[in-house]
């Protein structure tokens, strides 16, 4: 889709003329001065919530109910009940992906922050909950100015299983631990933390096992991802799970796809007893948009339309992006197929998110955050954690010499080379909106020193050669030359996986040629969700220095110059990057994660692939040394059982985790982080665990992850506290979660402490 952004200056003046306009919105519903409503149970402010939606509901007709279920909700006009879009998104910031927010007159654009997979390179939990507050501030303030909702369809908390996946750049990465943490921190920032109150009300997409757009010949419409109860369990799972029973997430979203011939959003074992039963969400479960539709029109999954709504909505679904459900639901109830107390039981769901976003409570702007209007959006405050998420997202992958940081006082001229080197749209990755304002890379390098600009290539794509000769005169003539390469929106993207890994067209020759010709050092810089195969660049001596900087959002130009010059100091990777010829033994299809090699199968992701990489997991350098060492921990840690009889003895390989107490089960480590090199510097921690040898394990597992800022010279030490139960256990091949009895390791960078797991009626740490 086309976007556009406005100049500081115009977007300035627009705001000028149209801060009055902040509070337009008229009452969603039990407005004040309607007599007709004002005594109704249903808005009565006072009363539960439960109370009110029971009465509101026994108020409604089938028709008016069932013109409820669908994304476009009707209006009740005899009841003062205004029609309602609930589709928005928010992935990293106010879309206008969702035809719930509009762009334009008081409310121009809206911070956007980097792409999810960058931010997680952060691996900060702070920042994500710090973005999430930010952008629900700014969506607030849009559904007070009339401009946009309060049902936000993010975030995207797949796996990103393959590396080809177009929409891989959504999510935050491969790591289930790390995606559900992430899940968790954003969902407090948009929902906020006043009890049952929501800010805005968040969802978690797209459950279960989604992954695969279109590859192949194979797309998301028609894919039956056949998946083990095991890696169900201890990958697929393990982020929803997270955001429904530690961000208390308002919404899960279900997928296109089937699940071992299922599709998710007909499955009563995946909606009902999984989301809404076992995990006891408090909120409602939404159909990706068409869903219904599309498992019976391209799944032929039943064998009419009635059916498929009785499908859906038995299995849990509350409410359909799409109008399947408005169409068909009446006739499915006159055929018996479904009865009007199913479609109440939906309604209780969605309605009450609503009675806690406050849309039956009146007047808007006499409500919490009913101030909020178009000065709180694109502030100074805003654009500058956009600007400081960016820095903490991009990684430094290679930096031989070291070459960077790069010096004013050396490097004059810098030759910025690239189809991304004047990137601004494509910063935003997918998924946004319109930005407050832009600054690209040529423009944030051209703070620092005199810029020699050459695009070298016309596009990614890079079909030619016919502008290489001018970038390699360019990079002869400066004192350092910057390559800004790699991907957009028309080689991964929603509906659009990738062939391979490696940089399109003749990028890769380009990079080559120009770093041949430089006078300076040559820093090549990536753009890209996905991880990109740049071995050549990796293995060759004439480029001295890689970025990876995701798509880094608004102000990614002045982020990529920052690191460039040493301002701050890089993140990790939240994804392993392969070479090309691992797809040649992994088709995008195949859902296993763990490897077989009988087959020839290498497995998925860090915790269970053992064969080349390009980069690792967790690979990213600093501009300064840390040392780490652990100051202390524990040895022995027993596991207190329930006493089940006949289930677990003391003698046992392994206990089942519900037949242990896990409440306030976790070990405790202080690791001390030194700085020892030139510069002051936060170290990003991360923590993994190597469990006892067994084929269920992975090689190793993400447990903990901390940000610590340490000045050159001095020591900060960290306190990592690890659950159990939650990150020490692992999944049997029946889907089973347990404890491995016996020596576990746990890796602070290349320290490992060992600690012996014990089955005991009575839980001791020794020291």
């Amino acid at each position: 889709m086309m976007r556009s952004y406005l100049s500081p200056l115009a977007f300035l003046l627009i705001l000028c003329v149209s801060s009055s306009a902040a509070q337009t919105r008229p009452p969603f519903a039990c407005d004040p001065r309607d007599a007709t409503t004002k005594n109704m149970l249903f808005c009565r402010k006072s009363l539960p919530a439960a109370d009110r939606v029971k009465d509101l509901l026994g108020r409604l007709t089938l028709k008016e109910k069932v013109g409820m279920l669908v994304d476009n909700a009707a209006a009740v006009p005899r009841l003062g009940i205004k029609g309602y879009e609930w589709w928005s998104e928010a992935l990293h910031g106010v879309s206008n992906v969702g035809p719930g927010t509009k762009f334009g007159g008081a409310f121009p654009g809206a911070t956007s922050f980097p792409q999810v997979i960058t931010t997680a390179a952060s691996f900060n939990e702070s920042l994500w909950e710090q973005i999430g507050r930010v952008v629900s501030d700014e969506a607030r303030a849009m559904y007070n100015g009339g401009a946009g909702g309060l049902t936000y369809w993010s975030p995207n908390v797949n796996i990103l299983r393959d590396p080809r996946w177009g929409r891989g750049q959504e999510t935050p990465g491969e790591d289930p631990i790390l995606a559900g943490k992430y899940a968790a921190s954003y969902i407090r920032g948009l929902q906020g933390t006043d009890g049952d109150r929501l800010k805005v009300a968040a969802c978690c997409k797209h459950y279960t096992a989604y992954d695969l757009d279109n590859w192949n010949g194979v797309d998301r419409f028609h894919f039956n991802a056949r998946v083990s109860k095991q890696d169900m369990e201890d990958t697929f799972d393990v982020p929803f799970k997270s955001c429904v029973m530690e961000g208390n997430v308002a919404s899960v979203m279900c997928s296109y796809n089937q699940v071992n011939g299922i599709p998710t959003c007909a499955d009563p074992n995946l909606l009902r007893n999984t989301i809404r039963n076992e995990w006891r969400l408090n909120g409602y479960i939404v159909s990706d948009c068409d869903s219904v539709g599309v498992f019976y029109t391209n799944q032929h999954y039943t064998s009419t339309p009635e059916e498929a709504v009785a499908d859906a909505i038995k299995a849990g679904l509350d409410l359909d992006c799409g109008p399947f459900l408005a169409d068909h639901t009446e006739e499915a109830i006159r055929r018996g197929k479904l009865n009007e107390a199913d479609v109440d039981n939906a309604l209780v769901n969605t309605v009450t998110v609503q009675m806690r976003l406050g849309m039956f409570d009146g007047e808007p702007s006499s409500q919490p955050f009913g101030q909020l209007g178009p000065r709180d959006v694109c502030t100074p405050a805003n654009q500058q954690l956009a600007l400081e998420a960016a820095r903490q997202g991009i990684v430094l992958l290679k930096n031989s010499g070291p070459t960077l940081p790069l010096s004013t006082r050396r490097h004059h001229t810098v030759a910025v080379i690239g189809p991304n080197s004047d990137a601004t749209v494509t910063m935003i990755g997918n998924y946004a909106g319109i930005a407050c304002a832009y600054t690209s890379p040529l423009q944030g390098i051209g703070r620092y020193a005199k810029t020699i600009h050459q695009q070298g290539c016309v596009d990614v794509a890079c079909t030619g050669d016919q502008l290489f000769k001018a970038a390699i005169d360019s990079a002869s003539q400066a004192d350092a030359t910057v390559l800004i390469m790699g991907l957009d929106q028309s080689i991964e993207a929603e509906f659009n996986d990738r062939a391979g890994l490696l940089l399109p067209g003749r990028q890769q020759e380009l990079v080559s040629k120009v770093s041949l010709a430089s006078k300076g050092p040559t820093v090549l810089v990536l753009m890209s969700g996905g991880p990109v195969d740049v071995s050549f660049a990796k293995n060759d001596p004439r480029i001295a220095a890689i970025l990876w900087a995701g798509y880094p959002g608004q102000a990614g130009g002045a982020a990529i110059a920052d690191v460039l010059f040493g301002t701050t100091n890089p993140g990790k990777l939240p994804m392993t990057w392969y070479p090309q010829d691992y797809l040649n033994k992994m088709p995008m299809t195949s859902m296993a994660m763990r490897s077989d090699p009988s087959k020839g199968y290498p497995g998925r992701t860090y915790r269970f692939y053992k064969g080349p990489v390009v980069y690792p997991f967790g690979h990213g350098m600093s501009y300064t040394r840390f040392s780490q060492t652990i100051a202390n921990g524990p040895t022995v840690v027993s596991i207190p059982l329930h006493g089940h009889r006949n289930t677990t003895t003391l003698s046992s390989n392994d206990v089942r985790v519900n037949h242990a107490k896990c409440d306030r089960l976790s070990l405790t480590l202080h690791v001390d982080v030194k700085n020892e090199g030139p510069l002051d510097g936060t170290h990003t921690m991360l923590v993994f665990s190597t469990p006892p040898a067994g084929h269920w394990a992975p090689h190793k597992q993400l447990v903990a992850f901390q940000k610590v800022h340490v000045p050159v010279g001095s020591v900060q030490q960290v306190t990592v506290n690890i659950h159990v139960c939650k990150y020490l256990s692992i999944v049997d091949k029946s889907g089973i979660r347990r404890i491995p009895i016996g020596e576990h390791g746990i890796h602070v960078g290349d320290i490992r402490h060992s600690v012996s797991l014990q089955a005991s009626a009575l839980g001791v740490i020794k020291s």
